[in-house]
């Protein structure tokens, strides 16, 4: 069989005998060597429920691999528990698994001179840092979604983690008892899975559908169906003719794949993280992508899904009604998706929509028809003024009023400004700033999920502004502005933000200002003095100093 292009190194001729030897002993024949050697980077682990069943892919894996004729070889890649480590020190590390990820598939692929990789995953980092690995590797790959997590179901709605994390919120404004919490608790989470509206997990995987590098219909699919075990299956079988035909990541990751993944975010209501990992997987890919594409795109693409944290469907309904692959037709249909860009299918978009009917269907409400969006135009505008000269994201669906001019509410941390939620210190009309939560001065650049489903459950959710120079989890809504570059670690104008001065925050207009005479800031500017590392030592003190601005994707690879 062809396709042992890369592997030949080490299973070829009388100087490779110990390093055949070495293959004997976890497996292979004599007539092995002569077939490709293809990776499965398993993100397994019981550390999230988002992870847990991905064992059980990766061996469906392996088999249809070696049914295909190639030699499967398992190893595995770390995960972190976002919805866990959610409010906590351990947050900091979220982002830089990304980076984790991308360099251990990297190392494992390029050290065992692997001719292909079928990477599986499942909590929010998995899917970019596999990318990201694929993207620098260029050798003929798949990402498999490990699927989502069915909703949780209590008093007749439906639940998902976001829902536990606005009980908070709403136990601490009194409007509802510990049973309540306690109960939404328990039911919250109901099985293995990604969480399950539209956050950052399932943005990512439908990202990856429309960028051709999963196969269709596979990031919609609950973690616990049949239906993911068999794509698994499908998925091996389909990079085993990708190895055959050498299709590389470099043919399917071109500008035009990541236009369409950036119209599918828009058209379902994706996350704002995702802005910050197509960034970084363009820069791997080395495609010219920046915030202003996104802007671009933006104003062209409606939002035709009615989904979680904003609207009222998880991502199963999204599956039941016809998945990334009805929305992908639907854009098609009206010029706004690249149709011959290729899949790793080997064909192209086009080819692969070619038997989805170009409307939705009429017995559900999750995907609205094109003559009745939910928003005329996409919900992740980029903003940009004197508090973000590099530009910062926000989400503005399901927000009641997309402007607001207030006092600012100052917080140098996270657990601060959750502290005065919770104590009722925070009033209508207050713009509240976290900083010094960015790449460098978290650093890690933190999700607020915390505080700001907080704000929701306490019913300030259309009554106050947020920025930060963190992030934000896919789950969050509300007038939010987060990605505030330039950091204030860096000396940001967000470093300069005193306790009172009013900032207008306003998306129409795409601009967030802070209303102080440049005469003041230069004077603050002149006065303000970088602050100490928070680590000298460890991981997170190597990402503080390697790491660039969220504008860019928060990478770690030099700009070359």
């Amino acid at each position: 069989m062809s396709g042992n292009l890369r592997s030949r190194v080490v299973t070829q001729g009388v100087q490779r005998s110990p390093n055949r030897a070495m293959l004997r002993a976890v497996g292979f024949g004599d007539e092995d060597f002569e077939r490709p050697i293809v990776g499965v980077a398993n993100g397994f682990s019981t550390i999230t429920p988002c992870n847990l069943g991905l064992g059980d892919l990766a061996a469906r894996a392996e088999a249809a691999l070696r049914a295909g004729g190639a030699m499967p070889q398992l190893f595995g890649t770390i995960t972190i528990s976002d919805g866990i480590s959610m409010g906590t020190e351990g947050m900091k590390y979220s982002l830089v698994s990304r980076e984790v990820i991308a360099d251990s598939i990297e190392t494992v692929c390029n050290g065992q001179s692997l001719d292909g990789v079928l990477a599986i995953g499942g909590c929010d980092k998995n899917m970019p840092g596999a990318m990201i690995a694929i993207a620098r590797l260029n050798i003929p790959a798949i990402f498999v979604y490990g699927g989502t997590i069915k909703p949780g179901r209590y008093q007749d709605q439906d639940l998902t983690v976001v829902s536990a994390f606005e009980a908070v919120g709403q136990y601490s404004a009194g409007k509802i008892d510990q049973t309540t919490l306690v109960e939404i608790e328990r039911r919250a989470c109901p099985g293995a899975g990604s969480c399950g509206g539209m956050y950052t997990a399932n943005t990512m995987s439908s990202a990856f559908e429309a960028m051709g590098m999963s196969l269709m219909y596979s990031s919609t699919m609950a973690a616990e169906d049949p239906e993911k075990a068999d794509s698994t299956a499908l998925s091996a079988k389909v990079l085993v003719e990708a190895v055959k035909a050498q299709i590389l990541p470099s043919a399917i990751l071109t500008r035009q794949a990541f236009e369409n993944a950036i119209a599918v975010i828009m058209a379902i209501g994706g996350s704002t993280n995702a802005v910050l990992h197509l960034l970084a997987i363009a820069h791997s890919a080395r495609v010219p992508l920046e915030l202003d594409d996104f802007e671009r795109i933006r104003a062209r693409v409606p939002v035709l899904c009615d989904l979680k944290p904003s609207g009222r469907f998880v991502a199963t309904d999204l599956h039941r009604a016809g998945g990334i692959p009805q929305v992908m037709k639907m854009l098609l249909a009206h010029g706004l998706l690249h149709g011959d860009a290729l899949t790793v299918t080997g064909q192209t978009v086009a080819e692969v929509l070619r038997d989805v009917p170009a409307e939705p269907r009429t017995d559900q409400e999750v995907i609205r028809p094109w003559e009745r969006p939910l928003y005329a135009s996409g919900h992740l505008a980029i903003l940009r003024g004197n508090l973000a000269s590099e530009g910062a994201v926000a989400k503005v669906t399901g927000v009641k009023k997309p402007q607001i001019t207030g006092p600012a509410r100052v917080f140098d941390s996270e657990e601060s400004c959750m502290a005065a939620i919770l104590a009722g210190a925070i009033q209508p009309g207050d713009v509240i700033v976290i900083r010094y939560e960015g790449p460098k001065g978290g650093p890690g650049m933190r999700e607020m999920l915390s505080p700001t489903s907080a704000i929701i459950g306490a019913g300030l959710g259309d009554a106050v502004g947020l920025i930060t120079d963190g992030r934000f989890s896919g789950g969050t809504y509300g007038m939010v502005v987060g990605h505030v570059a330039p950091e204030a670690f860096v000396g940001g104008t967000i470093a300069l933000v005193e306790a009172g001065d009013l900032i207008t925050i306003d998306a129409p207009a795409r601009k967030i200002e802070l209303l102080v005479s440049t005469d003041e800031l230069e004077r603050r500017r002149a006065a303000w003095r970088p602050p100490a590392p928070r680590y000298t030592r460890g991981v997170l003190a190597k990402y503080a100093r390697q790491v660039n601005s969220s504008s860019l994707g928060a990478v770690t690879d030099a700009f070359i």
